[in-house]
């Protein structure tokens, strides 16, 4: 069974490719410092891993 992982925006969207501002969106992630708790699948680690220069993540 797969843990939960945090994840909060800590850079804005502005100025990003429409890929990134859609991973995020995705996620759930809309403005800065929001943080959202996911669970930790294949899939949204490979978001992540997508956007690692723009959020912080803590399992």
């Amino acid at each position: 069974m797969p843990g939960k992982i945090k994840i909060t925006l800590v850079k804005s969207m502005n100025g990003r490719p429409e890929k990134h501002r859609k991973v995020l969106r995705g996620m759930g992630l809309t403005k800065m410092n929001k943080t959202v708790e996911l669970e930790d699948t294949p899939s949204i680690r490979g978001m992540v891993n997508k956007v690692t220069h723009l959020v912080k993540v803590e399992v």
